[in-house]
């Protein structure tokens, strides 16, 4: 078992884990669960611009669709997804987002779900262009309420060392 001063050295003050922390092949369950809504829906879609029916129009949903019912903004479904992280691993330790691959959405999320999710490090390394820095590959899955996998990515992040 790891005393106090270990802990707080592999975390930066605002609780985000240091490069040196990140162990490869270690699964997060994160600790926080979100209840998406037609609100949440209605303002993603509006602030991106995005008038897709899918999304915003339950009566075209109810009529036109297989589903009947509106579906979750896939990228609000994205961004839920790698912001649950956030607390339990990277708050205040991210410099940035690298980049994200093999997105998929194999399964709805509908308004009235409950998001949770799970972290695992699949690899990292040292940055070779800067110093104080190594770059960290994470594999992000969204479930639903029904465990149901309704996202999932890889991510690379730019993640500060522990301090000297």
């Amino acid at each position: 078992m790891a005393d106090s001063n270990t802990i707080t050295a592999n975390r930066h003050k605002r609780g985000g884990l240091y490069f040196e922390a990140f162990e490869v092949g270690s699964l997060t369950e994160h600790r926080y669960y979100r209840t998406v809504t037609q609100m949440d829906n209605m303002l993603f879609s509006n602030m991106t611009l995005n008038p897709q029916p899918l999304h915003i129009d339950r009566h075209f949903c109810e009529q036109e669709t297989e589903w009947g019912q509106p579906l979750m903004n896939s990228l609000f479904t994205l961004g839920l997804m790698v912001g649950i992280q956030v607390s339990d691993m990277t708050n205040g330790t991210t410099i940035a987002n690298l980049g994200m691959t093999d997105v998929k959405f194999p399964h709805p999320l509908f308004e009235g779900d409950t998001v949770h999710c799970t972290t695992e490090v699949v690899g990292k390394r040292e940055s070779k262009s800067r110093p104080g820095a190594g770059i960290v590959e994470f594999h992000h899955r969204a479930y639903n309420q029904d465990n149901k996998l309704v996202a999932e990515c890889k991510r690379s992040a730019f993640i500060r060392m522990r301090p000297k």
